[in-house]
């Protein structure tokens, strides 16, 4: 199980350090994510995306692999909002994902609970991951 975890958690660091990226990048995109409700759109997507980009180099090194994990378990709750926004504004004129069908929009939803299940795996270290699987 250890080797999994291991060859896991780098494609799922990428994912962050990734997004963090993108949200320079391609501001825009994420920007059009922001609830209306929230303010200071142009600042919260900087400031998730040095969040994301930070957190997924962390969980890489082992010293920092478990506040790394818990950050971005943190992280995946305060974005939840946005992915809910997106989905209810999918086919509409506002989209917040403009060409992503409403289906898609709501389906991307319970992506978001797998992917705090596996942060919270990396909070974990080695020696209790063995212990979980001897019990």
């Amino acid at each position: 199980m250890n080797n999994l975890k291991s060859l896991l958690k780098w494609p799922f660091a990428a994912l962050f350090i990734i997004s963090g990226i993108g949200h320079f990048v391609k501001s825009d995109t994420y920007l059009r994510l922001m609830p209306p409700y929230l303010p200071y759109h142009s600042e919260l997507v900087a400031l998730s995306g040095v969040v994301e980009a930070v957190l997924g180099l962390l969980l890489l090194v082992p010293r920092t692999q478990r506040i790394a994990a818990y950050g971005l378990i943190a992280t995946l709750v305060a974005i939840f909002p946005a992915n809910i926004h997106a989905a209810l504004t999918a086919g509409t004129p506002n989209a917040a994902m403009p060409g992503v069908s409403v289906t898609l929009a709501w389906l991307r939803l319970p992506i978001q609970p797998i992917l705090i299940l596996l942060a919270y795996w990396y909070t974990k270290s080695a020696l209790t991951s063995q212990a979980d699987v001897a019990d």
